[in-house]
Formats: C-alpha cells, structure tokens, sequence
C-alpha cells in the first residue's frame, strides 16, 4: 500500500474497546451478517400478518388480529430494556442463537392454526426478535471497527426494511388463493419456523465465543448489578438526547407516512388509491437507500452531527412539502423517496447512544435506544389518531393532525445541537 493510500485511513477513537480490530476481518463480519440477516427474518415474519389479514380474520376475527398485533408492540418495547443487559453480561454468542431460535420456536407455535396458538406464537416472536436489530448494533460496536459503526448500523437498517418487503409480496404469492402455489397460510409459518431453527444452527457455530464484558463490568449477578448499566445510561443527559431524537426523526414516516400518508393523499388530495398506495411504498424504499448512505457518509466524514442535522432538515423540508405542496406540482413519487431518504438520518443517534456511554453498556445502550424510540411512537401515535378525530377527510385536518410530528422533527433537529460529537474525526490521537 502506498504512502498515500495509508494516509486516508481514519484514525480509531481513543476510547475503543481494548481489543476491538481495527480492520474489518471475514469472522466478524460474517457473525454481524447473520444477526443482520436475523433482523431481515423478523421484519419478514413481522409483517407477514398484515398480509394474511383475510385469511386471519377469517379463521379468528378481528378482535383477534388486534389483540396480536397490539401485544406484540408492549413486549418487543419491553424486551428491548432485558435483552441489551444481557448481552453486555453473556456476550453474543450465549444470547444470539437462543432468540433467534425462540423466534422460530414462535412461528411453529403459531403454524398451529388456533387464536390462542397465534397470539402466544406472536408475543413468543416479540421475545425474541427485539434481539435482531439489538444484537447487530451490538456484533458492530463490539466486533468491527469504531469507524465503520454507522454503515454498519445503517446496512441492518436497510436489510430491515428488506426482510419487510419479503414478508409483503412473496408471502402473498405463496398463500394467493388465486395463484400457482395458493399454500395454506399455517404452511407459510411451518417454513418461517424452520428457517429461523436453522439461522439460530448457524448463528451458533459462526458466533465468536466469548462471555460478554459481564467480568470486569458487571460483577455478580444481583439486581444491583442487573440496574447498574441502567443507571449509566439514563443518568447520562446525552443518552435521552439521542433517543427522543431518534424517534422523533422516525415517526413522520412510520406514523405519518406509512401510517395516515395513503388516507391523506386518497381523501385530502382526491387521488386514487392505487396511486397513494404506490407513492407511499416509496418511503421505505427511501429507507433501503438513505439508512446506509446516511451511515456511510458519517462514518466517512467522521462527524455525526451534520449528517444527522443535514438529514433532518431535508426531512422537515419534504414533510411540508408533501404536507401544503399539492399532487403534481413536484415530480412523481420524489417526495415520498426523499422523505424515505432523509429519514435514514434517525440511525446516526443509534451510533451516537454507544458512543456517548462507556463501552462495557453498549448492548444495554441499543436496547435502551429502542425503548425510547418506541416509547416515542407509542405517544405520538394515539395524539395524531386524536387529532384526527373520527378520521381525515379534507387536508385541514391532515395539517392539524400531522403538526406534531412537524414540531417533532424541529424539536429533534434542535436537541441534534445538544448532542456530544462522537465522530472519529472529533478523537484524533
């Protein structure tokens, strides 16, 4: 390598983990693809109800598919706070492998066919894939270097938004009624169950076998200890900072966009709705593409708080424009792509909770930054439902309900200023 080419290679912050490489190595790197390619299965097995929401409430009713669906969200918000410790106590390769193969334990139970084999099948799901897109962020803190953290986070983020689309239009082509394969929605589960069984085989064997930092960091186990990485994290102003912004920067999009955004254009902007469904679907393909973009330029620049600002603004930019710029004036689509986009910029305070916080609580940060993310849509969701009132029908009441989630994203783009600077570029040796 020359001289030159050496020169480019950003320095590593002076607070990485003691042993942590420096260089991107296969083992490593194949152990963060599989919990990845977890969190690409969970999205998969996460939405495939929604696709079969004829053939479930057909079998149960509608109380049913409410109650599963609801009860999946409390445990995968609450879980996000255990699984995190856990990793930080008994590192990745005692934790990893058990949820995954919990997660598919879930779908067999769910293949029963029953109600109460479904919902106990789904909550089962919730246990164990909250591990998916924790331990990944976990494998990327711990395993590769500092200075690729944010692409990294970002790619699982896209391989996310992947596995939804999976479990969307494939799922459809397989239980069709009027299709080539027209497979009964059970069998559908059977082969998500044995393909997580299988991931969690794999998983095992890959996994780098290690006991966590729970010996020198944690000492033994007592509910002292199991409160104390808790008590790091949410004594730490910075740690509330980037999870109120996190979430913040997501709810015009899932709330707004994938939540209300077809509603909106088909009743306040009188399209069809073919045209609002296809122009919503947009958003998460912004997803695919500004999650690890966003990522990459952070960690290349080695700054993330411009990123994360510049990401935001452009976000608030496209959320007034799909808001108060009526259908047709912009181009076809370009404003739910960029909303898609711009919203990957809520990944960055994802690398930003690990950083801010010492590196023996890095599992425990990622479950507490999806604690709080969620927690963020679960008020959100209900004001804009309220504010909706008995459901929109003109854009006055879309711009009425949706301003919160615009006051949102400048609340985030002004906590962005508060938050500590965590980029290589800013810990140069």
């Amino acid at each position: 390598m020359s001289a030159s080419k050496a020169q480019t290679v950003p320095p590593q912050p002076q607070n990485a983990q003691a042993g942590q490489p420096q260089t991107l190595k296969p083992l490593y790197v194949l152990s963060w693809f599989l919990c990845a390619l977890f969190y690409f299965y969970q999205y998969a097995i996460r939405s495939a109800p929604g696709i079969m929401q004829d053939e479930l409430t057909q079998a149960w009713g509608n109380s049913h598919l409410g109650l599963m669906i609801a009860s999946y969200y409390i445990v995968y918000a609450l879980m996000a706070l255990a699984v995190g410790v856990l990793l930080d106590r008994y590192g990745a390769h005692a934790i990893m492998p058990s949820f995954i193969a919990i997660t598919g334990v879930g779908c067999l139970i769910f293949a029963q066919g029953s109600a109460a084999a479904g919902i106990g099948g789904y909550i089962i799901q919730a246990i164990g894939a909250i591990c998916a897109f924790v331990g990944s962020s976990y494998i990327a803190a711990r395993y590769l270097p500092a200075r690729t953290l944010a692409l990294f986070v970002g790619l699982t983020q896209c391989l996310g938004m992947a596995g939804a689309a999976f479990g969307s239009k494939p799922t459809r082509i397989l239980i069709d009624p009027n299709g080539s394969f027209h497979l009964p929605w059970q069998t559908v589960w059977l082969g998500f169950g044995i393909l997580g069984l299988v991931l969690a085989v794999a998983t095992w064997i890959v996994m780098p076998r290690d006991s966590g930092d729970s010996a020198g960091h944690h000492g033994h186990f007592s509910f002292a200890n199991l409160l104390k990485p808790f008590k790091i994290i949410f004594s730490n102003p910075q740690s509330w900072y980037a999870g109120l912004i996190g979430g913040l920067l997501f709810v015009p999009t899932t709330i707004g966009a994938l939540g209300w955004g077809a509603s909106m254009l088909n009743k306040g902007e009188h399209t069809t709705m073919a045209f609002a469904a296809s122009d919503v679907s947009m958003v998460p393909i912004g997803w695919v593409i500004g999650c690890p973009l966003l990522g990459w330029i952070s960690d290349k620049i080695g700054l993330r708080k411009p990123v994360l600002i510049g990401g935001a603004v452009v976000l608030l930019a496209a959320s007034l424009s799909a808001l108060y710029v009526p259908v047709g004036v912009m181009p076809r689509y370009f404003v739910a792509l960029v909303m898609g986009i711009a919203s990957g910029a809520a990944m960055i305070p994802f690398s930003s909770m690990k950083e801010v916080n010492p590196p023996e609580v890095k599992g425990t940060a990622a479950g507490v930054m999806n604690f709080l993310v969620f927690g963020t849509t679960g008020v959100m969701s209900p004001l804009v439902s309220a504010l909706m009132g008995g459901g929109g029908s003109s854009m006055e009441v879309f711009h009425r309900a949706f301003m919160p989630l615009v006051i949102g994203i400048v609340i985030a783009i002004g906590l962005s200023f508060a938050l500590r600077e965590t980029g290589w570029k800013t810990k140069k040796a």
